[in-house]
């Protein structure tokens, strides 16, 4: 049965949040990414993508402790400091699930001069316009939506989802631009054409001309539960790269 990612959202959430405390497999840990950032790793995510580097166990929200926001952003802050970081993040699953735990570490971020970056699949924020505009709220925040793949049935094939619900992520692009939400479009391409992804840069034009010169290109990370889930599901990446050998510009 294909998943519908949005009621796949409110099946995870039962399992994942608890009032305004949200599930994290890993409170927080240093990353390379962004120049160098804080991050927190949550349970939890209403996509299946068969390219993953989550295990299965978080990715439905069975595994971890709950967390209040109060706890996500001290935890940040400490690895922050240790490394010299401007930059904390939410990663790992979909950090959108949990709306209150989102919303309030944001308002809690905001109070500090630290710069928060949102790694989302944009489902929820284009399913719900209001999400944009709670979002809009935040001068510490910049959204990044990782959209899979470049057109319906890609995203069909690598997130086992409706396709119908690829739209909703590009919904999420115009109801962030229409709230100002400063945000970017990443797209997994590792299994497409240039192309279909010629023909995804038309379809984003249509939202706003600007976001063509946006998009971040995103590919498959050869971690070795990666390459058995690909193996799995059959599914052969035109580019991957190996995860202890990135070019600089996906850093």
């Amino acid at each position: 049965m294909l998943i519908d990612p949005v009621e796949k959202a409110k099946e995870v959430e039962k399992v994942a949040v608890k009032n305004s405390e949200r599930k994290y497999y890993r409170l927080v840990r240093p990353a390379r990414f962004y120049g160098g950032i804080a991050s927190s790793d949550c349970s939890g995510c209403n996509l299946r993508c068969v390219f993953c580097w989550s295990n299965d166990l978080a990715r439905e929200g069975k595994i971890g402790n709950f967390y209040s926001p109060e706890q996500v952003l001290e935890a940040l802050k400490k690895c922050a400091e240790k490394f010299n970081y401007s930059q904390l993040r939410l990663t790992g699953n979909e950090p959108t699930i949990g709306r209150k735990h989102l919303l309030k570490l944001l308002e809690l971020i905001d109070q500090t001069n630290y710069s928060f970056i949102l790694e989302t699949n944009g489902i929820l924020i284009g399913h719900d316009k209001s999400y944009a505009k709670d979002l809009s709220k935040f001068d510490c925040l910049h959204v990044r939506v990782s959209i899979k793949g470049t057109n319906e049935e890609e995203f069909n094939k690598l997130t086992l989802a409706k396709p119908e619900s690829f739209q909703l992520q590009l919904n999420a692009l115009k109801n962030l631009l229409d709230q100002g939400v400063p945000f970017h479009p990443a797209v997994m391409l590792s299994f497409s054409t240039k192309e279909n992804y010629e023909r995804f840069l038309g379809r984003i034009k249509e939202i706003d001309k600007s976001l063509e010169g946006e998009v971040e290109e995103e590919y498959v990370f050869l971690y070795p539960h990666v390459v058995k889930r690909l193996n799995k599901a059959r599914i052969k990446p035109l580019i991957t790269y190996s995860p202890n050998n990135l070019p600089s510009r996906l850093i």
